[in-house]
């Protein structure tokens, strides 16, 4: 077993960090960012995320032949251009609108570089509430999402719980297998931090398999200044902060491998 030995900053660090109205950011400028598009001819110069993000959501786009049906809208912003987008919109369309569908400055998932929002390439686009139904090449991305890492942000029937209205535009980054155990569960980023947590120890992990091997992942509550996270250095690993109490550990090994579950009907397959 290999000690990764994690400062306190890098808390507010990883593709599972939680933004909300609660939980704001503590930096402005995210880690390696890449524009979307940038190796096609339909290239947005201006659409930023976070490089493995971005590797991902391209991919995707190129799978599912999206490029033409699909348009990156907005992507990564920094906390200027999110209080700007926020005074516009209290001007043009007022505090109830805004405050459903803008987050507050600091409290914006595009601060991260993780969060894209996508419209149906039509001639004339909302940027805040850009088209993005349920059918065509735009059902087709919400239905592959969740294996390339993403998930629907704020989706219908959870207002209450995100803060945010029902965008059908907006989607997140979170990782594999995270954003299928999330979408399957229809659970939220808010409803996920919070159930890791049970999962407590890196000997009884909440487990799954994905295309053939164990993926173990637990929680560790975070020390006042650094925490210790015990990792099998034989297994690729990721840990991500999650902005508010700890981290999570997410370890692959082979099927073959003895993982112990806290529950073992929880080892399944997605």
């Amino acid at each position: 077993m290999k000690k990764i030995v994690l400062g306190r900053e890098e808390l507010h660090k990883g593709a599972l960090i939680l933004v909300n109205e609660k939980y704001g950011i503590t930096w402005d400028t995210p880690g390696e960012l890449a524009a979307i598009g940038s190796n096609i001819k339909k290239r947005q110069d201006s659409v930023l995320l976070e490089r493995q993000a971005n590797a991902l959501l391209e991919r995707l786009l190129s799978e599912i032949d999206g490029w033409d049906g699909i348009l990156p809208v907005s992507g990564w912003r920094s906390r200027q251009e999110q209080q700007s987008i926020w005074d516009e919109s209290m001007r043009d369309n007022g505090p109830e609108y805004t405050r459903t569908y803008v987050a507050l400055p600091g409290h914006s998932e595009h601060q991260t570089g993780l969060a894209i929002d996508l419209a149906l390439r039509q001639e004339h686009i909302d940027f805040i509430c850009p088209e993005f139904p349920d059918t065509g090449i735009c059902g087709y991305f919400k239905e592959r999402a969740a294996d390339y890492g993403f998930v629907l942000r704020y989706p219908a029937g959870k207002e209450n719980i995100t803060g945010i209205g029902h965008e059908p535009w907006h989607f997140r980054y979170v990782g594999i297998p995270h954003a299928r155990i999330m979408t399957d569960q229809n659970m939220t980023l808010e409803e996920y931090t919070d159930y890791i947590r049970q999962f407590d120890s890196p000997v009884h992990p909440y487990c799954v398999r994905v295309d053939g091997r164990a993926v173990c992942i637990s929680y560790i509550a975070a020390d006042s200044e650094q925490t210790a996270v015990w990792v099998n250095e034989t297994a690729p690993y990721n840990i991500s902060g999650n902005n508010v109490d700890g981290f999570v550990l997410t370890q692959w090994l082979h099927v073959e491998q003895n993982v112990q579950c806290s529950q073992q009907e929880r080892f399944q397959s997605i």
